[in-house]
């Protein structure tokens, strides 16, 4: 067994897994999982740079995460940023700031390569069983942007268009600084015109409708499992692997987007950090489920932190 680490840092999350993983079974025994909202991709869409007090928030957590690292005493690390990242015209200050704290230059990955990680930290587990058809399409719903991937063993097609649950809500309904509560019925139209457009873009490259088992991965799509089932707390193992229903995906979607803030804080197994963001991520995945015809959504903890975990390894 290698015991290595592994972070991820999106526009909405960072996060970190240390585990230790058999290079040649592929098994991977988790030692330590966490996740921070650190919101990089604050005004990104905006400015085309990241903020201050973001690449502070970002880097507080690389500092927590050095010391977690450091305790377990894992051999090796690989740091990989994805959109918010990309996009930025000062990403370089963001690459320095990381080099100094945890002693490795993060990786600023394709959307490709994204697609690629998160198919392989998603399906692993899947491949085996008989109640899933293939092939998969496993969607990654992130807060800039959503990666496509459609295979069976091996990736087929990849894309990843820029659309995301903070990239959403900025967008559309962000004004003077402060968000719609809730949104008017203009907004979310304008939202869902935004989504439809980028999955015709997806569907350029990859054959959405050919699938046979929608995967869905990221904050988005957990906290809505975590709502369907009604947990008193986020629960890892009660969300890992469960399917939620389209017609129940389009019940909540419909009542998250007609909420107020204070009624979504409320619910408890609702990260803070998501409470403002969590309605676009929801129409992300019902405009999914319409465009491929997909009955029902498997849903994984598992995704591209994973994948980043066994390339290490």
């Amino acid at each position: 067994m290698t015991r290595v680490a592994a972070i991820d840092c999106g526009t909405n999350s960072i996060r970190l897994l240390v585990a230790d993983v058999h290079p040649e079974t592929g098994e991977l025994v988790d030692l330590d999982r966490r996740m921070t909202i650190v919101r990089l991709g604050q005004g990104v869409d905006r400015t085309g740079r990241l903020a201050p007090e973001a690449l502070e928030r970002t880097f507080a957590a690389c500092r927590e995460y050095a010391a977690v690292i450091k305790e377990h005493g894992a051999e090796r690390l690989r740091f990989v940023a994805t959109s918010a990242s990309r996009d930025a015209e000062n990403r370089d200050e963001f690459v320095r700031g990381v080099l100094d704290i945890l002693g490795v230059e993060p990786e600023v990955i394709t959307g490709d390569q994204e697609a690629e990680f998160s198919f392989t930290g998603a399906t692993r587990e899947l491949s085996g069983r008989d109640d899933l058809a293939k092939p998969f399409l496993v969607v990654d719903i992130g807060g800039g942007s959503t990666e496509f991937v459609v295979g069976d063993a091996h990736v087929r097609a990849a894309r990843s268009v820029d659309v995301g649950c903070v990239r959403m809500t900025e967008r559309h309904l962000v004004h003077e600084r402060h968000v719609s509560d809730p949104p008017t019925e203009a907004e979310t139209a304008s939202m869902r015109a935004d989504i439809e457009r980028a999955l015709d873009l997806a569907e350029e490259t990859v054959p959405l409708r050919e699938a046979r088992t929608l995967v869905g991965l990221a904050g988005s799509v957990t906290t809505l499992s975590a709502i369907h089932q009604d947990l008193p707390e986020y629960d890892s193992a009660a969300i890992h692997h469960s399917r939620i229903p389209c017609a129940r995906v389009r019940e909540i979607t419909e009542w998250l987007l007609r909420s107020t803030h204070a009624e979504r804080a409320a619910i408890p197994s609702m990260h803070p950090g998501r409470v403002d963001v969590i309605g676009a991520g929801a129409l992300v995945l019902l405009s999914i489920m319409e465009r491929v015809g997909a009955e029902e959504v498997v849903v994984s903890e598992h995704d591209i932190l994973d994948g980043i975990a066994w390339s290490v390894a």
